[in-house]
């Protein structure tokens, strides 16, 4: 997968072939429309690796393998307060990055590198979601006994954008590398905090800087385990040590590193001394010196060059298979809460098309006012006995909606998903029954205007035929007995045949339940299915599964 190829001044550290670059973006295609919408144990974290992945592949892995010969870029992160900027500045001995006690101080990343790095870093391609600044304020070395040439220029493209990149440079870095100083991991600011694992994920190598005070917190840590469960490029500043207790604190530290399968991470201790309150804010520079030659040494060594890109390279490629198993288990989860939801609103609505088939073929709707127009009949007229029929229709429908309804919030209460959704304007329990009666009327009164249509049409082929003419209101009023009274309308049923003939009336029988029942079906399935479109509108498919196992299958081949 990886060779070390020699160019004059140049080392190129890996030769990738474009098949992997292709499963690569295929696989990054995938995690991008992958979704974890509900609310399950595991979906935060799922959301979190998603967008880890996003960045990572984005912002270093595609851009590494493609542009292999890229300047190396460390960024250097960590907890509020642990002096970062101070840090940074102190490398590069100017201030190039703002340190205060004001919190948080780095609000706007700060990207240093050597002149001639500069275009790696002004081009897109190289953490693409950030914006570009320019405060160039290049020192060669000619300049370091006189004033600086700072000179500055404002991308007009950055003009109304809130995550910008604000680019340095300096020629007291060596070619080959880039400093960035990152926001704070703990940052009160949401979107601080969320930048600084970003702009980590896309580093060649990751400066945990923590101090005496807040080295054992678990904020570092988390970044600690990740940087070594990926297997990245990896160096600790244990900042701001008391100097009377540094060989303890930083005995301590190493140990701790160590009991966490990290004691070969390069450790830099940088003492609190009497002269570090002066200098303008930055460090004696025997405090940073060791760290500035390990920098050093990273880039300029072919070998130790070599060795950072593709440990971090290679780690975050061996990281994939564990984080698109995770995303996979998640959306396996997401999509069983799914298919538990879609299964309660069908057996509820299952349910009620039983109950209303029942309550058709025994006669429950032939009662009441329907049966009292019924024994009266003809005396009361057609319309009065088709109106009473269907509304008692209506009002089955109706009341079998509510209790499916009713079903399914009891079943989603019991899922979290399903409260969740619950608690969305659109499906809770008590959602707007007016519409939902005014859909079913409409049903319902289509229905019976088909039933009409047969009668009219049954009438005009008896008078074709010349035989004895019938009203066809009279017609359409027996076949709604006959169709929702059930063995009560058993009696409609022989009227109909005298007047229409056995086998006519038998035909408009059969075809006028089955109207109805596709009647039934596309009412209640209409209103299922917009019970479950909160469900549906989430697109949690099996698909989004197989395609994640299926890319990082084709990207294991490649490699």
């Amino acid at each position: 997968m990886f060779r070390v190829v020699r160019h004059s001044a140049i080392v190129v550290i890996l030769d990738v072939r474009p098949e992997l670059i292709d499963a690569l973006s295929a696989l990054r295609d995938r995690v991008d429309a992958a979704r974890f919408p509900f609310p399950l144990p595991g979906a935060a974290r799922a959301r979190r690796t998603r967008q880890e992945l996003l960045t990572q592949l984005d912002d270093y892995l595609v851009p590494r393998l493609k542009s292999p010969e890229a300047p190396l870029l460390a960024v250097v992160g960590g907890s509020t307060g642990a002096g970062k900027s101070t840090l940074v500045n102190s490398i590069i001995g100017r201030r190039v990055s703002a340190s205060g006690v004001l919190r948080p101080t780095t609000r706007i990343p700060v990207l240093v590198c050597h002149p001639e790095d500069r275009a790696w870093f002004a081009d897109p391609r190289v953490l693409p979601r950030l914006t570009r600044t320019w405060s160039v304020r290049q020192r060669t070395r000619a300049d370091e006994d006189g004033p600086d040439r700072a000179e500055t220029e404002r991308s007009a493209a950055a003009e109304g954008r809130p995550a910008e990149l604000r680019l340095e440079t300096d020629d007291s870095l060596p070619r080959g590398l880039a400093l960035l100083d990152a926001p704070d991991i703990d940052s009160l600011v949401t979107r601080n905090r969320e930048m600084a694992a970003e702009l980590i994920c896309a580093a060649d190598i990751w400066i945990l800087v923590t101090t005496s005070a807040r080295y054992a917190d678990a904020v570092p840590w988390h970044l600690l385990r990740t940087a070594r469960d990926h297997d990245v490029t990896l160096a600790t500043v244990l900042d701001r040590v008391p100097h009377q207790i540094a060989d303890d604190v930083g005995g301590h530290y190493a140990a701790l590193l160590a009991k966490a399968g990290l004691g070969d991470v390069p450790r830099f201790t940088v003492p609190e001394l009497p002269e570090s309150a002066g200098g303008g804010g930055l460090l004696p520079q025997t405090t940073v010196a060791p760290l500035r030659a390990w920098l050093a040494h990273c880039a300029e060594d072919p070998a130790a060059r070599q060795q950072a890109a593709r440990r971090t390279a290679v780690g975050t490629l061996d990281s994939l298979r564990r984080r698109l198993a995770s995303l996979a288990g998640a959306s396996a989860a997401q999509h069983a809460a799914a298919v538990r939801l879609a299964r309660a609103a069908e057996d509820a609505y299952q349910s009620a098309a039983d109950t209303i088939d029942t309550a058709i073929r025994t006669g429950h709707l032939l009662a009441g006012e329907a049966l009292a127009h019924w024994q009266g009949y003809p005396a009361c007229g057609p319309e009065a006995l088709q109106r009473t029929l269907t509304d008692e229709l209506a009002a089955l429908l109706r009341t079998e909606t509510d209790a499916a309804d009713e079903r399914i919030a009891e079943a989603w209460r019991r899922d979290p998903t399903g409260t969740a959704l619950l608690e969305a304007p659109d499906t809770r329990p008590d959602r707007d029954r007016v519409a939902v009666a005014a859909r079913i009327d409409k049903g319902v009164r289509r229905w019976r205007q088909t039933l009409a249509d047969l009668a009219y049409a049954e009438v005009r082929a008896l008078r074709a035929a010349e035989r004895p003419p019938a009203d066809p209101e009279d017609v359409t009023a027996l076949l709604v007995t006959v169709v929702l009274g059930g063995r009560a309308g058993r009696a409609a049923g022989e009227q109909l045949a005298e007047t229409v003939g056995a086998q006519s009336a038998l035909s408009l029988c059969d075809t006028a339940r089955d109207r109805l029942d596709d009647a039934v079906a596309a009412l209640m399935g209409g209103e299922r299915e917009r019970r479950l479109a909160p469900v549906d509108r989430n697109d949690v498919t099996p698909a989004q599964q197989s395609a994640l196992i299926a890319t990082l299958s084709v990207l294991q081949k490649e490699r």
